[in-house]
């Protein structure tokens, strides 16, 4: 199973907001990481085959994207802002989405009780939507998506506004669905992507920024983050030189944390790059360029 993605370009009206995307995907989770309106959504949609590339070619397991009947039957897709009819049960929405999508009543039966016990959501299938949390509705979303036994799964940004329980849970089962089958994950969360995969992209501004697993990325950031102390009375012209990724003040001091191409001139020293610094040392590079 694989993805090829070449010389994608993508359009909203005249303005271009995909830039000659080039990955090639393999089985198990891949991290795509990039803030909000970086085109992350836009890529995603684009594989789902809720949008049409402007230009370039894509295969998913030797599929065309052009052929979108075949590209549904292998996709599940758990979008960013997921909804269902509120006042259907957990129970209801998955014997909905099955009759929609052509399955025998048993069949249905077997898989969507698999899959409520596989999510954790087995004892609040007769719950309704509406009642549900935001991890548990996340949950049932995933549910939905792996329906039809998909060879791959793309999730948008699915951990936005939960807590720390809720995500952790989240992200160990996409772990578990990504043993058989290419899981995308979606995210401006850093700690989902440094928690859940080894392969990972940054894409910024339309633009993969990098492409690679992630200890190639810590590595490419070696000697690029620094600490220093600072008055507190420099911060503010401190941060207008330099992309600060964490401050911690101390009375009238504050030890700031930094990322530079060079040792800077002010005394600080070097210290061992996370994939935190890694991202926003690489997002503004692109900036720079």
């Amino acid at each position: 199973m694989n993805i090829e993605i070449q010389h994608l370009q993508q359009f909203y009206g005249r303005k271009q907001v995909l830039f000659d995307i080039n990955l090639h995907l393999e089985t198990g989770m891949f991290g795509l990481l990039g803030r909000n309106g970086s085109g992350k959504s836009t890529l995603m949609k684009t594989l789902v085959g809720l949008q049409k590339k402007a230009s370039g070619s894509i295969t998913i397991c030797g599929i065309p994207i052009e052929k979108a009947k075949e590209i549904r039957e292998i996709i599940g897709y758990l979008p960013q802002d997921f909804s269902v009819y509120p006042n259907m049960t957990v129970k209801q929405v998955l014997d909905y989405l099955g009759v929609l999508s052509g399955m025998a009543k048993k069949e249905l039966e077997q898989k969507s009780h698999g899959l409520l016990a596989q999510v954790n959501l087995l004892e609040h299938q007769y719950r309704k939507v509406k009642s549900l949390s935001g991890g548990m509705k996340r949950r049932l979303g995933i549910a939905q998506a792996l329906l039809h036994n998909p060879k791959v799964v793309i999730v948008d940004e699915p951990t936005t506004g939960l807590d720390p329980e809720e995500r952790i849970r989240f992200r160990n089962l996409l772990s578990e669905i990504a043993k058989d089958r290419i899981v995308i994950l979606s995210t401006h969360i850093v700690g989902d992507i440094e928690a859940t995969c080894e392969q990972i992209a940054i894409l910024h501004e339309g633009h993969i920024q990098y492409r690679g697993t992630v200890q190639g990325l810590l590595h490419e950031t070696d000697q690029k983050v620094f600490s220093a102390t600072i008055k507190a009375s420099e911060l503010e012209k401190f941060k207008s030189q330099y992309s600060v990724t964490s401050m911690l003040t101390q009375g009238q001091e504050v030890v700031v944390r930094f990322v530079s191409e060079k040792m800077p001139i002010i005394s600080s020293k070097a210290v061992a790059p996370n994939l935190e610094d890694a991202y926003l040392y690489f997002i503004h590079r692109g900036e720079r360029r």
